[in-house]
């Protein structure tokens, strides 16, 4: 799963969704570029709530990587 982050999301927006992440018992990789910061999460994603996870700020939009069963 990929979560892209808004053009000029804050830091704190950032650390809040890291968070939600470690909380939820996901490990991740961050990629900062010169406008975006995307989060690869790394792990069995099927229980994520993509909704909740949406709705918080700074987070422009999630893509799901479908298995290749």
């Amino acid at each position: 799963m990929l979560i892209v982050m808004k053009k000029g999301a804050s830091e704190e927006q950032l650390r809040q969704v890291k968070q939600y992440l470690v909380d939820n018992d996901f490990d991740f990789h961050q990629s900062t570029g010169a406008n975006r910061t995307i989060i690869g999460v790394i792990g069995d994603t099927e229980s994520v709530n993509c909704a909740e996870l949406e709705n918080q700020d700074g987070v422009h939009v999630i893509f799901k990587i479908p298995d290749e069963n």
